[in-house]
């Protein structure tokens, strides 16, 4: 188990310029999934339709109580048996994503419960249509409250993007995991795969804290 450089510098652009390139699209393109998705579940949620708060719901508590595994394989391998077929890197960026969205359904509800009453009361009195409460009220001070609590989520879900191995999607791990096959040798890929991952969770992670100072001052 000796540690080799000029091997460890060998692998390194394979693993950098396929694996991490990878990587973050699945996580840029599966948290935008996630934000617009969990969005659409808050709101409808809030609908004055008690069958449409039930099915959201009941969508809600069925993705979570499942394995993200799972339903990427029932995605990629039994979809296809009813004629949808989607390439492995869609099929984790759309799984991924409509799995982290039944998250962040829940921090948008808190941040729009967050909101004062009164300025429901205050859109109510000045006649405001329903659509335009929403979008020009009630989420232009939500959505700020629950932004840290979104960027962990995106943190999450980075850390989930190894999963999609298992679908042939060679993200970093992919990438060390082929490079290592190829010579027989593990150790220097995949500690290289999880310096990566720390070097990338670690930023983000202060990224979202100096949001969440932000966020705190602007309240």
């Amino acid at each position: 188990m000796n540690w080799d450089w000029a091997y460890a510098w060998e692998v390194l652009p394979g693993i950098v310029g396929e694996g991490l390139l990878i990587t973050l699209e699945v996580t840029v393109f599966a948290s935008l999934v996630a934000y617009v998705i969990g969005l659409v579940l808050a709101l409808l949620r809030r609908s004055p339709f008690a069958a449409v708060r039930w099915i959201v719901w009941a969508f809600i508590e069925f993705v979570r109580s499942t394995p993200l595994i799972v339903q990427v394989f029932f995605m990629f391998f039994v979809l296809p048996n009813i004629g949808i077929t989607l390439d492995p890197v869609p099929t984790g960026v759309i799984t991924i994503g409509l799995h982290y969205a039944t998250y962040t359904a829940e921090v948008y509800r808190a941040g729009i419960e967050a909101v004062p009453k009164g300025q429901w009361e205050a859109a109510t009195a000045l006649s405001m249509p329903r659509g335009r409460t929403w979008f020009a009220v009630i989420l232009p001070q939500a959505i700020p409250r629950v932004l840290p609590a979104l960027g962990n989520y995106s943190i999450s879900l980075l850390k989930e993007t190894p999963i999609l191995l298992t679908i042939g999607v060679l993200d970093i791990v992919g990438a060390a995991y082929q490079e290592g096959s190829a010579n027989f040798r593990y150790v220097e890929p995949i500690t290289i795969a999880g310096v990566l991952f720390l070097v990338l969770s670690y930023s983000a992670s202060l990224l979202v804290r100096r949001l969440e100072r932000r966020v705190a001052r602007s309240n």
